[in-house]
């Protein structure tokens, strides 16, 4: 595994022809880093799975240069694939569509559909431009554990299974993409992310449909299994009204426990480490799997995670502390 100190045009052209071989490149977009291969080349994206440990029924998202791109990917493109990228590409939003016969399968986990995203990265889209076709990439870490969002979070998950990490420095969104599924009859949201279902709905035109429960949706995208994102410290999460006696009682046992504090101000001790998280939905958003790990790396007995607000603002965040804590229980 080799880390470039910086993503030059030096690195770009050799992380070009490490894709090409059919080798790993990590990169930033504005979401978390991901792990590239060629997704046109078969024995390439099943190195991804090998390198993160992920099923191969877990499909990829395919990272292209522009909407322009979408036609050599997607059987059809339908009209409201059209409005979504017109309006927020490059940026967080991946489109599920109908794939061409060309697509391997590898990367739909053996689906008719395929992802696709523009992302909103410099380093990312020159890449993109330079590379001339669609890279394959799941986020770069091993399957279900905390995303990263930092080139050292890559070097630290993954090491010598990845070839290339380009750094493009702390990715600035900091939760995975949003997902649509248009391969049916109706638009649904199959992902929450930065942009909202009331962001997407006044571009449709129309509602979008709410995400399936995992067990019950014959579509699988990435990030809906039922534990993901998660730390290996057991991490819980606990109403405000709750969350100072859930303290003394764990310190009254002699835990060492981690505190993602939100509102309720807490005391640091030889027992509890606290992170206080920002107030606003998306620097929250931006801080949170870097919170995670720090916590992480502690090796403490606990993670306890003061709830955010439940409101649309925060979807997207609450989807995912809901896969990677479980409820607290006294």
């Amino acid at each position: 595994m080799k880390l470039m100190p910086a993503a030059d045009d030096a690195a770009i052209d050799y992380a070009v022809q490490l894709l090409r071989q059919g080798r790993l490149v990590a990169f930033p977009t504005e979401t978390v880093y991901g792990l590239g291969a060629d997704a046109g080349n078969p024995d390439a994206v099943r190195r991804i799975f090998a390198a993160k440990g992920r099923p191969a029924d877990h499909p990829l998202i395919v990272h292209i240069a522009g909407p322009e791109a979408l036609t050599d990917w997607a059987a059809s493109v339908p009209e409201a694939a059209r409005q979504l990228a017109a309006h927020f590409w490059p940026g967080p939003l991946a489109l599920v569509l109908n794939k061409k016969p060309c697509v391997p399968m590898e990367v739909t986990g053996g689906q008719n559909t395929v992802a696709l995203r523009v992302p909103n990265h410099p380093v990312a889209l020159r890449l993109l431009q330079a590379f001339g076709g669609g890279i394959a990439a799941p986020s770069a870490n091993r399957f279900c554990r905390i995303s990263p969002t930092q080139a050292s979070h890559v070097a630290e998950e993954l090491g010598d299974t990845v070839d290339l990490i380009l750094d493009g420095g702390a990715c600035q969104v900091g939760v995975e993409s949003t997902i649509v599924d248009l391969s049916g009859d109706r638009p649904r949201l199959l992902r929450p992310g930065h942009i909202t279902r009331l962001d997407i709905e006044p571009v449709l035109q129309t509602e979008l449909l709410m995400p399936m429960p995992a067990e019950s949706s014959q579509m699988r995208a990435p990030g809906m299994m039922a534990v993901h994102y998660a730390p290996t410290t057991l991490a819980m999460r606990c109403p405000p009204s709750e969350l100072c006696a859930g303290i003394q009682a764990l310190t009254t046992a002699g835990k060492r426990i981690g505190v993602l504090a939100y509102r309720h101000p807490q005391t640091e001790s030889p027992l509890i480490h606290v992170i206080r998280m920002p107030r606003q939905a998306d620097d929250y958003a931006q801080a949170l799997y870097a919170s995670l790990r720090e916590l992480d790396r502690l090796q403490l007995d606990m993670i306890l995670v003061e709830q955010p607000p439940e409101t649309a603002a925060w979807q997207a965040i609450n989807d995912r502390l809901r896969k990677a804590a479980i409820a607290f229980q006294m």
